[in-house]
């Protein structure tokens, strides 16, 4: 399964990301997220969005370590996961670009643009990894 990230860059970069190598990603509240973040799986790949200003996906990761109960959490509802930082694409991807491009339609960073962990299916992986490397 492919995975898609946010995150606002002036809380937490890629280029950050990468120097830490792996990072623990919390913080997620959302119902839908944390269902999401639940089903990744070890290997899975997933894309680091960068939100706010930028709107773009910047870069790529892997899943570390399955979810697990945040230790920061009191309650005892919210999951985290831990990444493996990737690779920079080759240029990032707009989410006016995506939005521009019909066969991402039914893609959740359309439909549901402010949900914070979301599913990227194979197509569009593909579609996005090919569209990092065309110049604009």
């Amino acid at each position: 399964m492919n995975w898609l990230v946010k995150e606002e860059p002036e809380n937490y970069s890629f280029t950050q990301f990468v120097a830490d190598r792996t990072t623990v990603w919390a913080g997620v509240k959302n119902p839908v997220a944390q269902r999401n973040l639940r089903q990744m799986k070890k290997g899975d790949r997933v894309f680091f969005y960068h939100t706010g200003k930028e709107k773009a996906i910047v870069g790529t990761a892997t899943v570390a370590k399955v979810a697990y109960q945040d230790p920061k959490d009191t309650t005892g509802r919210l999951a985290v996961v831990e990444l493996a930082a990737g690779k920079a694409l080759k240029r990032p991807v707009t989410l006016k670009e995506i939005k521009a491009d019909k066969r991402f339609a039914k893609m959740p960073l359309v439909r549901i643009a402010r949900l914070s962990v979301q599913p990227v299916t194979d197509d569009e992986w593909d579609l996005i990894e090919e569209a990092s490397k065309r110049t604009e």
